[in-house]
């Protein structure tokens, strides 16, 4: 889902409607949080569903296992799609590049996740380079998601 905005971004970006990079972002950070809660849950009950395809019990409890761990991820690593895109549609890539170099040396996957949100966010935030492409949380950011 996050890849959508590839080409949403890429085509405001082209177009020179700035703002609205920053307005489809929003949508598809919002969609993904909301799509994260059903597969969280769907993450909880692997070991359950593995078992009832009829996959071998010590499978089906690593994979349980594995998933449980990965379900705080959800949330940041969708967002973090999001932060890639909106800056890559910019050809704004240095930023991708130390947020990930500094995140993956140490941390873990779930945390390094956040990490990556945090940066970029605040890169985003208060770069000049994003100035003109978001403008801010707004109300118009959460309108149309049935349509996106």
């Amino acid at each position: 889902m996050g890849s959508a905005l590839e080409t949403f971004c890429g085509q405001a970006y082209g177009a020179k409607q700035y703002h609205m990079l920053g307005i489809h972002m929003q949508r598809v950070m919002l969609v993904l949080v909301l799509i994260s809660i059903p597969i969280a849950v769907l993450w909880i009950y692997t070991e359950h569903i593995f078992l009832v395809i009829r996959q071998e019990k010590d499978i089906s409890s690593q994979a349980g296992q594995c998933s449980g761990w990965l379900i705080p991820s959800i949330v940041p690593y969708g967002l973090l799609q999001c932060q890639f895109r909106f800056l890559q549609a910019q050809n704004n890539v240095s930023p991708l590049m130390i947020s990930t170099g500094i995140t993956s040396a140490s941390l873990a996957i779930s945390i390094s996740y956040w990490v990556n949100v945090l940066i970029l966010a605040l890169y985003i935030r208060f770069s000049a380079t994003c100035k003109k492409t978001w403008t801010g949380f707004s109300k118009e950011g959460t309108e149309n998601l049935i349509n996106f």
